[in-house]
């Protein structure tokens, strides 16, 4: 995709790189679009580098992401679905999903509480993005029915290797021999 430039049609929650801190983009603002990859768009707004998830993709014009779960009524979580939101999240760098990548290590559901805990890991511990991708488990995780909050927690150990991606992310990253 080509840089364009675009302006929110509503105000637009992001996200900055690197840091992964919220903030939200007024509505009626020219911003710039810089990638899609993954779902997600990575745009300037007054200087600032802004991650904008894509299920709030129809605030700067584009299609969104619709990631919508049932809610059976029973007020519990569903674990299937915290896994299927977190199989929604993508590299920023590579267009594979965390769960392909093997990037997540374990779910924790406390029921009672609403609480979610998630282990994770990056490709390397100096990931530049990961402050961004831990926000993105976040923000995705919190839209299945009856979480109220999210916790994740980066974790290196064991380190990430090639090993853990299932065998069509190893395809599709050109790494199955």
């Amino acid at each position: 995709m080509q840089q364009s430039m675009v302006v929110t049609h509503r105000d637009c929650p992001a996200r900055r790189v690197p840091s992964g801190e919220p903030a939200i983009i007024p509505k009626g603002q020219f911003v710039t679009i810089n990638q899609d990859l993954g779902g997600n768009y990575t745009v300037t707004f007054q200087g600032n580098m802004l991650r904008i998830d894509g299920t709030d993709a129809d605030a700067i014009g584009q299609e969104a992401d619709v990631l919508e779960f049932a809610d059976d009524g029973s007020g519990q979580i569903s674990e299937d679905q915290v896994w299927e939101a977190l199989d929604s999240i993508f590299d920023p760098e590579i267009p594979i999903s965390l769960v392909s990548l093997g990037l997540i290590y374990s779910v924790h559901i406390n029921q009672d509480s609403g609480e979610v805990g998630i282990s994770m890991t990056l490709t390397a511990p100096g990931c530049g993005m990961g402050p961004v991708l831990v926000s993105d488990v976040e923000y995705r995780t919190a839209k299945v029915p009856n979480v109220k909050t999210v916790k994740v927690e980066l974790v290196f150990d064991p380190p990430w290797s090639r090993e853990m991606m299932s065998e069509e992310a190893q395809l599709e990253a050109g790494l199955f021999f």
